[in-house]
């Protein structure tokens, strides 16, 4: 895991590329739980009917889409991860930014949907303990004049 901070500023500057990276991990979860679903589905009528004739193109196809699909995932997490970025729920679209503040680490938090950061919590509160940003927050990492 990095060790990386962000200030306020520098966690909002990366926020579209991240928010693309995330939409792509996201689409391609989806992708993937729906060919299970599928295959699931065909393992089940094939075990109702105690065998069937298979369109194995088309779940050889199904199953090259899902290969496909993990690896966009994989390969998206990554990049966010390699940032220093946190990804905490990717159903929800989650992500933790570590700042530092007055000398203590604290997680900017978004969410796939808002327009910019505005909440924080500590590292052990999680999202149910968001806080809206404040001055503190805001002035982290800053250079005095």
């Amino acid at each position: 895991m990095s060790t990386r901070t962000f200030t306020l500023e520098e966690a909002q500057a990366l926020l579209p590329v991240l928010e693309s990276l995330l939409r792509t991990a996201i689409k391609g979860k989806k992708l993937i739980e729906q060919v299970d679903a599928e295959m699931q589905e065909t393992a089940h009528k094939v075990f109702l009917k105690g065998g069937m004739l298979l369109d194995v193109v088309h779940l050889a196809r199904r199953k090259a889409e899902r290969e496909k699909a993990l690896q966009r995932v994989k390969d998206a997490l990554a990049e966010i991860d390699a940032t220093g970025v946190q990804v905490k729920d990717l159903d929800m679209g989650l992500l933790d930014f570590p700042c530092r503040v007055e000398g203590e680490i604290v997680l900017l938090c978004w969410r796939l949907g808002e327009k910019g950061i505005g909440h924080w919590h500590g590292t052990e509160e999680g999202y149910a303990g968001r806080k809206p940003i404040d001055e503190r927050i805001v002035k982290a990492g800053k250079k005095k004049n």
